[in-house]
């Protein structure tokens, strides 16, 4: 093999929820597309285990994901729901590689295609039809008497919330250094914009398009006169207090990783040093996104007049 046929060698991480018979059956398929195109696929040695491949497909394994193990790859593609993409996304982050999700859930904002776009995919990774955006992520600090006890990231949101269902946890939240309101409740969510359509959005929090750069602070079932949503500067600091009288809460960060959050602890969020890296293979805006992921009812529309 030539030195030329070496540098044009193409290896894709394959990541699937294959605990789904839906999952697997895809999963194989874009294992064929891509191998078909002449491009390697590496995939989890206990994903590759559950899938039914011909004798002559080969598929590199590995045993489990992290920065080494897409080092070479040219993207990460996920099938799944959302919780699946958001694991991508932490591999993504990590290693800086590209993640291009393929929606095999329900509303899916994180994915750029479709269970019936596989074909599609393939072909567009294939010739290299897709471009590459960043996307702004949050790191978070937990401080507990002064002290930095946690250190965590998250794409979509962090949330301080309560612990014990039946009872509030009282919180002040602090934009910039400067308090601004405190309350009893379910919690805090702060979020990206990509997050505005995820937990954000369920507790009531604004749609941000994602090219807008900012941060956002949405309380949950928030017992107060003033509990409305916030959106800040993405330079800005936001912090959550748990007071000291209040029951321990918990901090969820894109509803993957969690620690508890003794009383007394201060939680700050602001803008991640390190974005993820997503594959757009459409062109479309938002906006019709958002109508097509909601069943949004747009009829009677008649557009701007030319």
């Amino acid at each position: 093999m030539s030195d030329t046929d070496t540098q044009e060698l193409r290896t894709v991480f394959l990541l699937a929820h294959t605990g789904r018979p839906a999952a697997i059956r895809s999963a194989e398929r874009v294992v064929r597309g891509l191998t078909r195109c002449g491009i390697g696929v590496r995939v989890l040695a206990d994903e590759a285990a559950d899938m039914s491949l011909p004798g002559d497909l080969t598929v590199e394994t590995v045993q489990e994901v992290g920065p080494a193990s897409v080092e070479g790859c040219e993207l990460i593609i996920v099938l799944g729901g959302d919780g699946t993409l958001l694991r991508g996304a932490e591999f993504a982050r990590a290693s800086g590689v590209p993640m291009l999700g393929v929606n095999l859930g329900r509303v899916g904002f994180l994915a750029e295609a479709e269970r019936d776009d596989l074909d599609k995919v393939v072909d567009r990774v294939a010739t290299k039809e897709y471009e590459v955006e960043e996307r702004m992520t949050i790191d978070v600090l937990v401080r507990n008497d002064g002290h930095i006890v946690h250190v965590d990231w998250a794409l979509n949101e962090a949330s301080v919330e309560k612990q014990a269902r039946e009872r509030m946890i009282e919180v002040v939240t602090e934009v910039d250094g400067r308090p601004v309101s405190r309350f009893g409740g379910d919690g805090v969510v702060c979020a990206t914009p990509t997050g505005s359509t995820a937990y954000a959005f369920s507790a009531g929090g604004p749609v941000v398009w994602p090219e807008v750069e900012a941060l956002l602070m949405v309380p949950i079932s928030a017992h107060a006169l003033f509990a409305k949503p916030l959106v800040t500067s993405p330079r800005s600091v936001l912090a959550v207090e748990v007071q000291p009288q209040t029951p321990h809460g918990v901090l969820w960060c894109d509803g993957r990783r969690t620690v508890e959050l003794p009383a007394g602890a201060r939680v700050e969020v602001r803008r991640g040093a390190v974005p993820v890296r997503l594959a757009r293979l459409h062109h479309a805006s938002f906006t019709d996104r958002l109508v097509a992921k909601f069943a949004l009812p747009v009829a009677g529309w008649r557009g701007a007049p030319h």
